[in-house]
């Protein structure tokens, strides 16, 4: 069984060549600020249109779209959780908007994919929670589909982003 290399790189994700990158996206899917808004400019203004016709996206799901100008093939858009605190069903959601990019990237044969710090910019989500929520699932993900994925990317913009799933990923592995 090949090994799959999850990496954490301080990057733009428009930058990403592998065959997609997943967009921390609002619920319209129509564009916005940090990571979303960069991702369509990016990718021009056929990236809106396309996403217009899916009608928007709940919380915790995910759908995918064509690349259009950027050098990935797809972008699957997630809409993370707000952070409100922990006990609002935050960690199941934010969880949930990785295993649904999985997913998608399976069902589409994505043999290379870049994720953000979904929910970390706006929705406030804590890096040290999300990085660990996040690394965690991923390596759950990639345990139950472990021919799917060569290349998983957390794309991470700014140090601080960096330093906190570094920490999850460097975490040596628990014995039982």
């Amino acid at each position: 069984m090949a090994m799959i290399r999850m990496q954490i790189k301080q990057m733009d994700i428009t930058r990403y060549t592998g065959d997609a990158i997943v967009n921390a996206a609002n619920s319209s899917l129509l564009g916005g600020g940090g990571v979303d808004g960069a991702i369509h400019r990016a990718a021009g203004p056929e990236l809106k249109d396309e996403c217009r016709l899916l009608g928007g996206c709940p919380v915790g799901e995910a759908r995918l779209t064509a690349g259009y100008r950027l050098p990935a093939r797809y972008v699957i858009h997630t809409v993370g959780p707000v952070w409100r605190g922990g006990g609002h069903d935050e960690a199941h959601l934010l969880a949930s908007c990785y295993r649904q990019s999985l997913h998608l990237a399976r069902v589409h044969r994505v043999r290379s994919i870049a994720f953000p710090a979904i929910s970390c910019g706006v929705f406030a989500y804590p890096p040290d929670q999300a990085a660990e929520l996040a690394i965690n699932t991923v390596k759950l993900w990639l345990e139950e589909y472990p021919a799917v994925l060569a290349e998983v990317v957390f794309a991470l913009f700014g140090p601080d982003f960096e330093i906190a799933y570094s920490r999850v990923l460097d975490k040596p592995e628990q014995a039982n």
